[in-house]
């Protein structure tokens, strides 16, 4: 696991990453609990997130009226994030797309559209605290450095989204962040 320091003194590199652009480095199907599948390819829409996963029968968000909220579609983990965090041997996070992006709020407000292969995606304004698998899988120093005060507003943990606009997205394709 990474200790505190090292995670801290990594902090500007994390934030180094790029801004406007990247490629899909990983994607992620997540069809059960504790599940992942690593295919060259996925289908995003609006009315299922990524089809077959487990977003639609069991997200750990739900709106008023008992429905998934499409705020949680899709979550993207900053790859400078995940290379620190996901040493050897330990179990993948189960993000859908990881990528070498900068995601704090500062750059990617709630609202902003990415278009990420065929498909578009819209930021959300939820924030990924790191569940409690986090820290059970890579440990208390993680899980505090994602939540300490002045972290929060940097999105360390990634950003979750819903699908604007159905699509496709394939490894290695461009993520383009829509400004203006």
């Amino acid at each position: 696991m990474t200790d505190a320091e090292t995670l801290m003194a990594a902090l500007p590199h994390v934030l180094a990453a790029p801004k406007d652009h990247s490629t899909v480095r990983q994607l992620t199907f997540r069809p059960g609990y504790n599940q992942r599948q690593h295919p060259d390819r996925l289908t995003l829409t609006r009315a299922e997130g990524v089809p077959g996963e487990r977003w639609l029968t069991a997200p750990w968000l739900r709106r008023a009226d008992g429905t998934p909220d499409p705020d949680i579609q899709v979550s993207i983990l900053p790859a400078r994030v995940h290379d620190l965090i996901c040493l050897p041997g330990t179990p993948h996070p189960g993000d859908t797309i990881i990528a070498d992006l900068e995601t704090s709020e500062a750059n990617l407000p709630a609202g902003t559209l990415l278009r990420v292969g065929t498909a578009v995606l819209r930021v959300s304004g939820v924030f990924n605290d790191g569940c409690v698998k986090w820290k059970v899988r890579y440990g208390q120093a993680a899980k505090d450095w994602i939540t300490r005060p002045g972290h929060p507003e940097l999105r360390l943990r990634g950003i979750l989204c819903a699908v604007e606009q159905d699509g496709e997205v394939a490894m290695g394709d461009p993520i383009t962040v829509l400004r203006g």
